[in-house]
This record gives C-alpha cells, structure tokens and sequence, in this order.
C-alpha cells in the first residue's frame, strides 16, 4: 500500500476503533471540568486563597491550549496512535500526581499533566480520516468531535456524585482508571495509520507558538482577579501580540511549520476557526449558569435550592444530547454539507439561549433548556472538523484539527473570563458572600446569544461549496457501493509518476493539484515507484506541482474535461500541457 495524503482511507479499520476512540475524547474532556462540583470548596481544600486555588483549573486550560496543536503535528510527522497514548499516559500520570496530595503547588502540576490530553481530539479524527471509509466517516468525525461536549456534559453528574459521597481525591483515581482503560483498548482496538507528513518538528515554532498562547490566555482567565486594566493584565496581553507576531512571521520563513498559515489563512479554514471560538463561548456559558441556578438556595427568590447532584444530572442532557446527535448530523451532512449544518446547530443554539431566558423557573424547564443546547451544539460541534478536513490535505489533518480544537479552547476561555466577571458584577453581597443574581443569569445567557449571532455570521460567509466527495459518499448503502463511487473519483482525475532527470522514479514526493484561483484542490504522495493518483473536483485548468527532498520544483499545466479516464502524466517534464 503506498504512503499517501489522499482523502482515501489507508487501512480498513476495525468496528471497534470509532467507539474506542469515542471514549478517549470523552475520558480527556472530563478533566476539565472534573472539578467544577468542588471549585468553592478548592480553597479550603488546598489550604490556600481562593485566587491561587484558580490555578488548579487555569493549569489545565493552559497546558491544553499549548498542547493541542503541538500534538497534532507530531501525529502528523510520528503516528497518531502513538501520540494518542502518549497523550492518554500523561493524562494518568497527572490525575495519579493529584489523587496523593493537597498542596497546591503539586496539584498544579498534576492538573498541568492532565491538560495535556486535550490533543487526544484532533489526533482521534486524523485517525478516523485515515482509516475509515468514507461511508463512516461523517458520523464518527461528529461523534469525536462532540466527545468534548460529551465528557464535560457527563463528568459533572459522576463527579458531583464522587464528591458528595467520598473524598474528592477519588475523582483523580477515577481519571486515572478511565485514562488507562483507554490507553488498553487503544492498544488492542485501533490500527497505526501509516499516513505520514513530510519534514521535520518545528522546534522554535513550538516554542514561540506555547509562549503565546500562555500570554494570551493568562490575562483572559486571570484578568477579573488581576483587574483588567492592571499592568500585568495589559502587559501580557501586549507580550502575546509580539510574540505571536514574531511567530506568525517564523512560520511563514520555515520550510516545514508547526501550523501552515497559509493553509489556514484560506477563507474556510479562517472563518471556521473563528466560527469555532463562538461555539466554544456558547457551550460554556451554559456549563457555568445553570449548575449555579440549579444549587442556589429557594431563599433568594429564585434559586432552585437542588442538591450538587440533582445539579448535574439536571446538566447531564446537554453531553447526552450531543452524543446522540453525531448519526444526526451525518445525515444531515451528508444531504446538504457541513456548512448547512453548521448554521443549523447554531440556529438551534440561538433558539435554546433566546428560550432559556424565560426557562429558569424550575429544574425541569433547565432540563428543557440543556437538550435543545445540547442539539444545537452538537450539531455545530460535528460540523467543525468536516469543514476543516475538506479544506487541508491529509498530512495536515491532525495540525489543522488540533488548531481547531484550540480555537475552541480559546472559546471556552473567554467566555469562563466574561461570565465569571459578569457574574462576579452583578452579585449580591450576602453576609460577606457574593451570591449570583438573576440578572447576571440572564445577561450571561445575552453574552452567549451574540456570540452566537457572530458564529451565524461567519457560518453564512463561508463558501458555497459543492458537496464533497466524502459527504456524497455518506449515502452509499454498503462498503462495496462506496468502494465503487472512490474508483469512479480516481477515473476522474490525473495518475501518473514522478521521475527524476535520470527517469528513476522518485518516492514519497508531495503532488499538489491548484485551482484557477491558485488555491489547493488535492495533495498527494506518491508511492515507492513513483506512482500517484489524484482527484479532480471538477472540469477545468489545473496546476500540478511536485517536490521532493533533494530534487528541485516541477510544474505543469493541465486541463480535465471530464472524461471519465486516468491522466498519465510525467511531471519530469515542466510546462507540458496535457488534456483530459
């Protein structure tokens, strides 16, 4: 089998390999919010002020900030699998660190560890790309997408359970048990994709993108107990603006970058990752608002005076809910695209915020509040890494995923800094005790309404695409169909070779087909024997373009009518023109 970036699967897969990697998505995401049952108790807890007990949970958020697109492009360049149960050991190692102290300073960095598995997300998707057919594909990239949504949906229910009932260190060894569960069947169940990118780690850019993403995101999340005019505040914020600066001009000189900007300054890629920071502003607020509503006590007029359990098991449709809306959204996806979709979970969103302003009377109507939230949110969550993935070659996929996912995570830090400042704002002071008025509720769920209106705006302004391959292929009724539809696509489109200037056939060397537009409409490597097959979206003018360590650049214009044929096509020749 030759070592390519085509869009086709690389290896059959076996049935188990969606759930497993499913539950690793879901295992990762409930570290972060593992703690929100006991984050009033940190401070007594740790023995500390409540200003450091918030580093337990910045800790995370920063490490899995840093961490999810480095470990996107060592999947890229080393194996997903591998990084993949790298990431989940990590995970156990830091949830074990934390299950044996109360010192703040260790439990920071066992939080800090635990992080660390947020790259888990892309690295499962950039799995399911490369191996699954693309009948599959849709549902299982929707499913792991959501496995964020999932695992904090769930985790607050199970954790507010733990806490009650034991001693809070029991949620770290449960962390770990279920981290090292999905480190075995990882093991047992998912293939080692032999899809490779080319070049090397970009070390520096590594570096410099980690150093800016702490500077960024530690005023966003330390900022309403710094002040946000305070000179610590705005100086980072300032440093991040150079940093990632300088960072963004390295990238663009390096011959193989962490993140390839220019790949993700195309206007899909662009508009879906800021689509993708409103979404995660969204999904956060309502982790926020209603856990409080729900445990504030009937004596403040509108509390609804539950348990810390009956909390999150009022919470715990919102992850259900987008579990079962992955095989939703590949229908959907697959009749009309992702970019429909996206709208339309957006829509449902606006539609559950804009209702939630007046469903805060009773733990049912919370209930009512989290499924419609949670469909809405699945749906835009599902959408995300289609849109990404029909836009990147598949040596990108793990990279341009894991920026995404960041994207995200920024998301959910702007929005924990906002509501947490409105929140703080609009309180009531009761006997020295801030007490969350209704009014900050209801502002909190305004804030998340516009920041989806924004997220509709940008959904709106991407392109209308024809639909792609894999979404058309989602409807075939069996493998064998759509193994049929995969071998109609490689007759519309260009086979040949690459040779050197002595006529030996050159391996591993990256082909690029370009549009009119000069924008990328398929990559590709080709095999020990030089051989390559690329699709063609559509008729009309094309550029293929090869390089190959150590061999100088190749062009040449083609054109394709069409016809339903291969291309045989020897790029050792420059310039040469051939017709479809």
């Amino acid at each position: 089998m030759p070592d390519t970036t085509t869009d086709q699967p690389t290896r059959r897969a076996g049935g188990a390999v969606v759930p497993v990697l499913a539950f690793a998505g879901i295992v990762v995401a409930v570290m972060q919010t593992l703690l929100v049952p006991v984050i009033k108790d940190l401070p007594q807890l740790l023995d500390t002020a409540p200003s450091n007990a918030t580093w337990v949970l910045t800790s995370t958020l920063l490490s899995g900030a840093v961490a999810t697109p480095i470990m996107g492009r060592l999947g890229d360049l080393y194996g997903k699998r591998r990084m993949l149960i790298l990431s989940l050991a990590v995970m156990v190692a830091g949830a074990l660190v934390s299950a044996v102290t109360s010192q703040l300073l260790v439990m920071i960095a066992g939080r800090t560890l635990q992080g660390f598995a947020m790259g888990a997300i892309p690295l499962g998707i950039g799995l399911m790309r490369d191996m699954l057919p693309r009948e599959k594909l849709g549902s299982a990239m929707a499913l792991m997408s959501s496995s964020i949504g999932v695992g904090g949906g769930l985790a607050l229910p199970a954790a507010a359970l733990v806490a009650q009932h034991t001693d809070w260190h029991a949620l770290f060894y449960g962390a770990a048990g279920l981290g090292a569960l999905a480190i075995v069947l990882t093991l047992l169940a998912v293939p080692e994709s032999p899809m490779r990118a080319e070049g090397s780690f970009d070390l520096l850019g590594a570096l410099g993108l980690s150093a800016g993403l702490v500077l960024l995101l530690l005023p966003i999340t330390k900022g309403s107990d710094w002040g946000w005019s305070s000179g610590t505040t705005l100086g980072l914020f300032a440093g991040a603006v150079v940093v990632l600066l300088l960072w963004g001009v390295f990238e663009l000189r390096v011959q193989a970058p962490l993140v390839d900007l220019r790949t993700t300054a195309r206007r899909e890629v662009l508009l879906t990752n800021l689509a993708s920071i409103m979404v995660g502003v969204s999904f956060y607020v309502v982790s926020l608002v209603l856990p409080q509503l729900l445990q504030l006590p009937t004596a403040t007029g509108y509390g609804l005076g539950q348990s810390m359990v009956v909390a999150g098991l009022c919470v715990a449709p919102l992850g259900l809910t987008m579990m079962f809306t992955a095989p939703v959204y590949a229908r959907l996806s697959a009749r009309y695209g992702p970019r429909v979709t996206l709208i339309t979970g957006l829509l449902i969103i606006a539609i559950g915020y804009g209702g939630g302003l007046g469903l805060m009377d009773a733990a049912w109507q919370t209930v009512v509040t989290s499924v419609v939230l949670g469909a809405g949110i699945g749906l835009a969550y599902s959408s995300l890494p289609a849109l990404i993935v029909g836009a990147v070659p598949a040596s990108e996929t793990g990279a341009a995923n894991g920026l995404n996912t960041l994207m995200r995570s920024i998301g959910t830090s702007v929005s924990s800094a906002v509501i947490g400042m409105v929140l703080a704002n609009t309180a009531n002071d009761v006997g020295g005790v801030a007490v969350p008025t209704m009014h900050g509720f209801r502002v909190s769920f305004l804030i998340a309404t516009a920041a989806v209106a924004v997220g509709l705006l940008l959904a709106l302004c991407l392109p209308k695409t024809a639909r792609p391959a894999q979404h058309t292929q989602l409807r075939a009724s069996s493998e064998e169909e759509a193994g049929l539809e995969r071998a109609e696509e490689v007759l519309r489109g260009f086979r040949g070779r690459i040779l050197d200037a002595g006529g030996a056939p050159v391996a591993r060397a990256k082909v690029t087909l370009i549009d009119r537009r000069g924008r990328q409409a398929g990559a590709t490597l080709s095999a020990a024997d030089g051989s390559y097959v690329l699709a063609v979206p559509g008729e009309g003018a094309y550029v293929l373009a090869a390089r190959a360590f150590g061999h100088g650049p190749l062009a040449s214009s083609v054109t394709h009518s069409g016809a339903e044929r291969a291309v045989d096509l020897d790029l050792a020749l420059p310039g040469e023109s051939v017709s479809a």
